[in-house]
């Protein structure tokens, strides 16, 4: 046994040599770094890119910061850290300042810019799209680009920019691409190897805090599984609470096998009880859930609710109950942290906010954590979770999408949610993104995943839920007008069709016709099998088989269709006397062998019509992206932002315009400017305009606001003359086989001109009908919009959008742009 560890301690020192910075940098951590992250941060070490996958709490970051550190190590060196979401670029920002320093690390978000010139920025993944098709002088120097929660690329509004960033950035940039559990890892890894060169895939499936599964049936915390849940795969060999199974099938559970009698000294499995008395299994309170909790020391909990009204509503009904989950010095602590955080301020937008109640919920121990909330209340929320201040968050599946906060216990109330239509049972990787929350790494020994029972509950289909881990990373690419115009600009139109053709998407077309392709191959050998066991020596009888198989669709027509005219059923009758007589007098008709040559050839038929259709999907598959491209030139030239000759194409001045407006609607922004129909809108007119452009409607009683009550004058006339734009080009689109954009909308547009003529925040979110949330990211993308107008636009529009701009941001706006 000596020997082995002398050996294990030799090849460790031998590693360490070889990679001694990672050893530096491990040493450095709080933790000992698992044998993934070690592996990744040698792979980098070495100077190759990376893509790590792991789950959720496993520490994948910490790869990224090796990557900071590699470039930190190394003047003129820069690295960029990307998110999918501002608040997720806000934590990281914090958090990389805390190592390096405010003087190096900067934050790019689109309406914020801090330090733009340090040496590393944290930043969103659209942002360095928009720097990559802008050649940023501040790309120069960059070595590292870490993408966080890269499996965003399947995302089906925002994928496509990942993409384009990853076939964008300079060849000698290293990408750290991180990623929840994907089953696809490796065919991800494959295309990354593909576009960047010398890409190490990294997977792990292990959870640094094992996860234990419960069923909370009435007060009684049961464990899914008998035994320990299968790691991932098919979900038939878990083994599932045989006293799950009885009640399903409507008996009662046995008394004194919970969870709870176990944290109160009872037996957990096994033994022998006498079966309890019937009783029914309606569904707990909150307020009793969060004291058996609190009770089995399972605090802090994430609640996961897929709904805002629900998450708020939970917050009430545990605080009516009267539950107090802090201490006095806890609450002390809480109060300074709100005074602090919300200094800014002033005292007639918090009681617009709900101020007061929020923060007498937070000093209970209790909060509600969704998009509608104020960032600075997200933001305080989740530094008071952190901090083990907060006990109970009740959120939405918003808060599984990255942000550190981690808990002992996460509770799924139901398995479905609504997704804009209809409700749906989540999916296995949803499941495994929200429970995958639970268990903080240093602090819990384990992780605890509670499902609420209901009578419909099937414990299999939970079991199956908790023990698949398959999700499936697909592209989401398509090209844009705005991609189009910039990749003309920089390669030209064959260049730009090899890069679209270089996207994930088109990788895993073509993986998909490689296997088409096989199966085409394998059908010609046995079409060649088939011919031949056909073959007849008095004549052809591919083509005797032929008029067999015409005669023979044409009667099972004859026969189906009783209701044809009879001058149809005539002609018919007719075309089935000649294919009888072409039959009878083919020398294969008098072949003795006939019969037993025509059943190959049935085969051979029935396996060409088969293969004839996989050829078809083929030829639809291959260069799909490329296809969409050059219908969007189609577009582009006959409305003139391009021009071709040939196979060459080159931009008009107002497609040169058009590289620098983002978004869906950049078509529509880029036509409304060159033909002048915002120029005579005031500032808050064209806030209220933009705000049509970019907001997107919760369903169609949301699509636009009562004529009578939108802004009078220039706006009205803009409007309706954008309307017009936006429906001419919407059948452009359609005559190209382009899917278009959504009708403008309007419900929003008043709320937002209030805003921008400095109204008061409670009028406006009246008139607005949302939340603070709601109404600040709106805001923000707003601002997005009339910042790129700006840049873009001429003279005296230009200086509006600025003052558009500064209107719109003030108040709870400003202060939610860090």
């Amino acid at each position: 046994m000596s020997e082995v560890s002398a050996a294990d301690r030799y090849e460790a020192a031998r590693e360490n040599r070889a990679h001694p910075r990672t050893h530096d940098f491990a040493e450095s951590q709080r933790f000992r770094l698992d044998p993934f992250q070690v592996e990744a941060c040698r792979a980098l070490e070495r100077g190759r890119s990376v893509l790590v996958a792991a789950p959720t709490g496993a520490g994948k970051t910490i790869v990224g910061e090796f990557a900071v550190h590699l470039a930190m190590q190394t003047p003129g060196q820069k690295a960029f850290y990307t998110t999918p979401m501002k608040a997720l670029s806000n934590q990281k920002f914090r958090e990389l300042q805390e190592v390096y320093g405010e003087d190096e690390v900067g934050l790019l978000t689109g309406d914020t810019n801090i330090n733009g010139d340090a040496r590393v920025l944290v930043m969103t993944t659209e942002v360095l799209r928009n720097m990559l098709y802008g050649d940023s002088p501040a790309l120069r120097g960059l070595r590292y680009v870490v993408m966080d929660e890269v499996h965003y690329l399947a995302d089906r509004f925002r994928g496509a920019v990942w993409e384009e960033v990853i076939i964008h950035l300079p060849a000698d940039v290293r990408l750290v691409s991180l990623s929840a559990t994907v089953s696809n890892a490796e065919e991800f890894g494959d295309w990354l190897d593909t576009v960047r060169g010398g890409t190490d895939v990294i997977v792990s499936e292990t959870r640094p805090v094992p996860l234990e599964q419960h069923v909370l049936v009435r007060g009684d915390l049961l464990p899914l599984f008998d035994g320990a849940p299968p790691r991932g795969g098919d979900a038939a060999g878990a083994q599932v609470n045989r006293e799950l199974l009885r009640m399903r099938g409507g008996q009662a559970f046995a008394a004194g096998s919970s969870f709870s009698d176990t944290r109160r000294g009872g037996k957990r499995r096994g033994g022998h009880h006498r079966p309890a008395p019937p009783r029914r299994s309606e569904r707990v309170d909150r307020p009793e859930v969060v004291h058996l909790l609190d009770r089995a020391n399972l605090l802090p909990a994430i609640f996961f609710i897929f709904s805002r009204v629900g998450c708020d509503a939970a917050v009430q009904q545990v605080r009516r109950s009267g539950l107090q989950l802090t201490t006095a010095d806890e609450r002390d602590e809480i109060r300074a942290v709100v005074a602090s955080r919300t200094r800014a301020l002033p005292d007639e937008d918090l009681a617009a906010l709900g101020y007061w109640e929020w923060t007498e919920n937070l000093e209970r121990g209790i909060a509600s954590h969704h998009a509608g909330l104020l960032p600075a209340f997200k933001e305080v929320v989740e530094e008071l979770f952190r901090r083990k201040l907060v006990k109970v968050v009740f959120a939405t599946e918003t808060l599984a999408l990255g942000i550190n906060m981690p808990a002992r216990t996460v509770v799924l109330e139901k398995l479905e949610k609504f997704n804009g239509e209809a409700r749906v049972g989540i999916t296995s990787g949803e499941y495994t993104q929200l429970t995958g929350r639970a268990g903080r790494r240093g602090i819990d020994v384990e992780g605890h995943a509670v499902v609420q029972w209901t009578e419909s509950m099937d414990p299999q289909a939970v079991a199956a839920l908790a023990s698949r881990r398959t999700y499936p990373l697909n592209s989401s690419f398509r090209p844009t007008y705005n991609m189009a115009v910039n990749l003309i600009d920089q390669f030209g139109r064959p260049r730009a069709r090899e890069v679209l053709e270089s996207s994930f998407a088109q990788f895993q077309a073509d993986r998909a016709v490689v296997g088409l392709a096989r199966q085409v191959k394998e059908a010609e050998a046995s079409l060649a099998g088939y011919a031949t066991s056909m073959t007849c020596e008095h004549g052809d009888f591919a083509e005797y088989s032929a008029i067999r198989r015409d005669l023979s669709d044409l009667e099972k027509l004859n026969r189906r269709d009783q209701s044809a005219s009879r001058g149809t059923r005539d002609k018919r009758q007719r075309e089935i006397g000649g294919l009888r007589r072409r039959m009878q007098r083919h020398p294969c008709h008098r072949c003795p062998d006939r019969e037993q040559h025509a059943r190959w050839a049935e085969r051979y038929w029935k396996l060409r019509r088969q293969t004839d259709k996989t050829r078809r999907q083929i030829e639809n598959r291959t260069g799909t992206v490329a296809r969409v491209f050059d219908r969007i030139l189609d577009v582009l030239t006959a409305l003139d932002y391009v021009r071709l000759d040939g196979d060459e194409a080159s931009l008009t001045e107002a497609g040169r315009r058009m590289r620098r407006i983002y978004g869906d609607r950049d078509l529509l922004v880029a036509e409304a400017l060159r033909t002048g129909i915002w120029k005579n809108l005031d500032a808050a007119s064209l806030a209220s305009l933009a705000c049509c452009l970019v907001y997107e409607p919760r369903g169609r009683d949301d699509r636009g606001t009562d004529p009578r009550d939108l802004p009078r004058g220039a706006f009205r006339i803009a409007l309706s003359e954008t309307e017009d734009l936006w429906a001419r080009l919407d059948d452009l689109e359609q005559d190209n086989r382009l899917p278009g954009t959504e009708p403008v909308a309007t419900g929003l547009a008043a709320a937002m001109h209030l805003w921008a003529r400095g109204g008061l925040l409670d009028r406006v979110l009246t008139e607005a009908d949302m939340a603070a949330g709601d109404f600040v990211r709106w805001a923000k993308q707003t601002i997005d919009l009339l910042d790129q107008l700006s840049i873009v636009a001429d003279g005296e529009l230009a200086r509006t959008a600025r003052r558009a701009l500064d209107a719109v941001r003030r108040g709870i706006v400003a202060y939610s742009s860090v």
